[in-house]
């Protein structure tokens, strides 16, 4: 764990030395599926999938309900390249006032909001009197089922 704040939790990359797993690629059907599908097999690494620049990227898990329309619940684990530059409608990790968040970023000119996926959540219009940074971007979401 590289740090704990009220809303994330952030860990950074582990390196994996091949860690590869099976992936079979033949598209997983919702409906009916195909008995004369021919399985393809490959190996795919996580890493390679999930993770552009190992240098600028984090894991951090969410806390918190204020995400769970654009798909961030409670205990997901987030994928953050520090590398990507920030622009409107992204959904970004942020340092405000002495604590992390995750919030989709919303820019018009000069003005930046932070604005929450939930309507019990507030939209947070960032001031000068805001101690506030971009800290990463959001790239992906590892969910548990």
């Amino acid at each position: 764990m590289l740090h704990q704040s009220k809303g994330l939790t952030f860990f950074t990359p582990k390196a994996t030395n091949g860690l590869e797993t099976v992936f079979f690629d033949a598209g997983i059907s919702a409906g009916f599926p195909s008995p004369a599908e021919d399985f393809k097999e490959q190996r795919l690494s996580l890493d390679k999938e999930l993770v552009k620049n190992k240098e600028a990227t984090f894991y951090a898990r969410v806390s918190g309900q204020s995400m769970i329309g654009a798909g961030l619940d409670d205990n997901d684990l987030l994928v953050i390249d520090r590398s990507i530059e920030p622009s409107n409608n992204k959904i970004a990790v942020c340092f405000l006032d002495g604590e992390f968040t995750v919030k989709r970023l919303k820019v018009d000119r000069d003005e930046v909001w932070l604005k929450p996926e939930n309507p019990n959540y507030p939209i947070i219009k960032i001031t000068s009197e805001n101690d506030f940074v971009i800290w990463g971007i959001v790239t992906n979401v590892i969910k548990k089922v």
